[in-house]
């Protein structure tokens, strides 16, 4: 349950899932109600697989999905295996994927990084010094690049 994981934390779970919800409300994506989280590393490790087979944006599509909107434990193998054949990736390569964990080092290698950065929230966008933590209205994304010398090609 979310209360046991913040147990430790001042943190209001229905004040935080509330601006959840309106967040992707307000950005037009589904969300489902959540009384649990899961952890997503082996999901990261078949994300990273899929990207490798050019399939990394409809498997993190569907990962999404099953997490959020469908409350399904994408830590379990046979979860991630049927989201691997939903998008059309070889159900047994992705069961070998995980068995063998072929792509644990390239994620401890991502993790590794986040961490040097002081990188504690997805999203995070970083350009040379700037950081803008957590999902942002565009215009913030757009502050961030001006700050940064990126110029508008419009």
């Amino acid at each position: 349950m979310l209360e046991q994981l913040f147990a430790n934390y001042p943190v209001d779970i229905e004040e935080m899932m509330c601006h959840l919800r309106k967040t992707a409300a307000d950005l037009g994506l589904p969300f489902g109600e959540r009384e649990k989280t899961y952890n997503s590393r082996l999901a990261q490790e078949l994300g990273l697989w899929a990207e490798s087979k050019n399939k990394g944006d409809v498997f993190h599509t569907a990962a999404f999905k099953a997490y959020f909107v469908d409350g399904k434990n994408i830590a379990r193998i046979p979860v991630l295996v049927d989201l691997a054949a939903s998008v059309e990736l070889p159900g047994e390569e992705a069961t070998a994927v995980l068995a063998t964990r072929a792509f644990k080092t390239a994620v401890d290698a991502d993790w590794n990084l986040s961490r040097e950065k002081a990188i504690t929230a997805v999203p995070t966008f970083v350009m040379n010094q700037d950081k803008l933590v957590g999902a942002q209205p565009y215009e913030m994304l757009v502050k961030l690049m001006e700050a940064n010398g990126v110029k508008n090609r419009n």
